[in-house]
């Protein structure tokens, strides 16, 4: 009998055994599920990380070729302007030579002329007069209007005297002391006056 009771001892402990062992190994669901959770929150804030940094990558790689190409119009630009300013000096330039040759001329035309060649001079001078007019229409500048009796006008003209007379009414050009130029719109030189009143 005591071996009976034996057996019986054994298979209640192996029974107790075996609960134990399916304790340890069993998991609650509701376990299971949190653990695998916190598993996939961790990848997705590497995840998130990641996309994050390659993000501010590709961000930074975008904002250097940003500058380069900035820098490179920069430069171009620059050349360009430098350029165009060039070839505007060099039209204007190309324009006057005729008229410098016109004088260089002129002056050694006079070194050997006596003094009844005065009218020579003179007439010399009025075409060289006339050629430097043509070569500023051909530029595209004209002669500010400004005779004596017209009315001032600040915008075209630059008042250098001013003067109380009756014979002239208010705001009126006296005298013209020197031409003033325009080009389109654009006053190159105000006309130099004395204004009445």
């Amino acid at each position: 009998m005591k071996k009976h009771d034996k057996d019986e001892n054994q298979e209640i402990e192996n029974q107790a055994s075996e609960e134990k062992e399916n304790e340890v190994l069993e998991f609650p669901e509701d376990e299971v599920e949190e653990s695998s959770e916190e598993a996939e929150g961790e990848d997705a804030g590497a995840s998130e990380e990641d996309d994050t940094a390659s993000e501010l990558a590709e961000m930074k790689d975008r904002y250097m070729r940003l500058l380069a190409e900035y820098d490179n119009f920069r430069r171009r630009t620059q050349k360009e302007k430098e350029g165009i300013y060039a070839d505007a000096i060099a039209e204007v330039v190309k324009e006057w030579l005729p008229l410098v040759d016109d004088i260089e001329r002129a002056v050694i035309s006079s070194e050997n002329m006596d003094e009844t060649s005065v009218e020579k001079v003179a007439e010399g001078i009025r075409l060289i007069g006339k050629q430097a007019g043509a070569v500023l229409g051909k530029l595209g500048v004209t002669e500010i209007e400004g005779k004596e009796g017209e009315t001032f006008d600040p915008n075209l003209h630059e008042a250098v005297m001013h003067v109380e007379d009756e014979n002239f009414g208010e705001q009126e050009i006296v005298q013209v002391f020197q031409r003033g130029y325009c080009c389109k719109d654009k006053v190159i030189r105000h006309t130099l006056v004395k204004v009445a009143n």
